[in-house]
């Protein structure tokens, strides 16, 4: 199937996908297989292409278990369906069903998760193409400003045997001001996440500015404070009066040590052996934009992490979620929540998935700021992950 895939692909747009999937279905023994991916706010599963199929919930399915554990699922009472996810990397994007009146067995359930192993990786390398993908995530219009957000965010989720980092960010179709950025290069995970000033397309374009400034610093070879002194430069030339806070990052995955710069921003959460056991000093400089008004550059802070050890680097937006009783959602219900979740065992993006839901529901589905939050976890070299902690 993965032959006849690769030969096909390269001559069509990525509109004829998944017709193409569904005709090489017969090579491994499946009468159909049908592409369904996660809509941005990761409530339900849509079939490929946009308008094809009913919409699968997340909760309590089958398919959606297959989405939330990565692991393939299959039901008794319906013994000719494969659920298996489709995952690039560790960047989770759906899950691919196969019907197939073969009986499911160990060999049947490989095969099928090498197959869709591959439409994973076709999925993410046409997408550029065209706005199939585009068209089948979004169950409502896309205001401007977070069309300008979600086009400029690398993917949600990033991971290699040394270290997984993995974000969220709501509402999803009508964001502003919130950007988060992560580079891996030879030892270091350099990551980013920022709260410009403003709400609505200002935000966007102010984000923008800020997290190309980050990138365009970073690859110069700039060290934290001097990545720092550029977006600061540029806001303040570009956008006087506004500002953007902001925790810059770097952490040497062979050896632990995180260095990072606390800009006016909330602060970071470190999390070891599933609970939160500090928060890292902070601010540490005003927010970029206003490092003019104290003329001192900003302090680095270092720690040197213990293996598994996890970060949460979040955005106001989160902790200030008030519900119709105005009870804030609070640090304390933040903690709780993830600390479940790294109990319960759950996947990094399971785990961000299922905090990013509890803050929309404690605000009845109406946020009023942005709510981002970016999970790190570094495990050395050598070093073999208790079950319960495995990304």
């Amino acid at each position: 199937m993965i032959r006849s895939l690769r030969t096909a692909v390269a001559e069509v747009g990525p509109d004829a996908l998944p017709a193409l999937v569904s005709r090489a279905a017969a090579a491994v023994g499946a009468v159909d297989v049908v592409i369904y991916l996660a809509d941005y706010p990761q409530v339900c599963l849509v079939p490929l292409p946009a308008g094809s199929g009913a919409a699968v919930p997340i909760e309590a399915t089958m398919a959606g278990r297959a989405y939330m554990s990565l692991e393939v699922q299959h039901a008794p009472d319906q013994p000719d369906r494969l659920w298996v996810p489709l995952v690039d990397g560790c960047d989770r994007l759906g899950v691919v069903e196969f019907v197939s009146p073969a009986v499911v067995n160990d060999e049947v359930e490989a095969a099928c998760g090498e197959v869709a192993g591959y439409i994973a990786q076709l999925v993410k390398n046409r997408r550029p193409y065209g706005d199939a993908v585009e068209r089948a995530r979004r169950r409502m219009p896309m205001h401007i400003a977070a069309e300008v957000v979600w086009g400029l965010l690398p993917p949600l989720t990033f991971g290699t045997n040394d270290v997984v980092i993995t974000a969220i960010l709501e509402p999803c179709y009508d964001v502003g001001g919130d950007v988060f950025d992560y580079a891996l290069n030879g030892d270091v995970l350099s990551f980013a996440l920022f709260d410009t000033c403003g709400h609505g397309i200002t935000a966007s374009t102010l984000a923008a500015l800020t997290i190309n400034a980050y990138r365009n610093a970073r690859r110069s070879g700039l060290d934290l404070v001097g990545i720092a002194g550029t977006i600061d430069t540029w806001l303040r030339a570009q956008h006087p009066n506004k500002f953007a806070t902001a925790v810059l990052a770097e952490l040497d995955h062979i050896t632990g040590t995180l260095r990072t710069i606390n800009a006016g921003h909330p602060g970071v959460q470190l999390l070891r052996d599933g609970r939160a056991v500090k928060e890292l000093p902070g601010p540490t400089a005003l927010p970029l934009g206003l490092h003019h008004l104290t003329g001192r550059e900003p302090t680095v802070h270092e720690e040197n992490l213990q293996p598994a050890d996890r970060l949460l680097v979040y955005t106001d937006g989160v902790t200030d979620a008030y519900n119709e009783a105005g009870e804030r959602f609070g640090l304390g219900r933040l903690l709780d929540l993830v600390q479940r979740a790294l109990n319960d065992e759950l996947p990094a993006p399971e785990s961000m998935r299922r905090l990013v839901r509890a803050v929309v529901e404690h605000q009845f589905e109406e946020l009023e700021d942005d709510a981002t939050a970016v999970l790190v976890q570094w495990q050395p070299p050598g070093y073999v992950l208790p079950p319960g902690l495995r990304p």
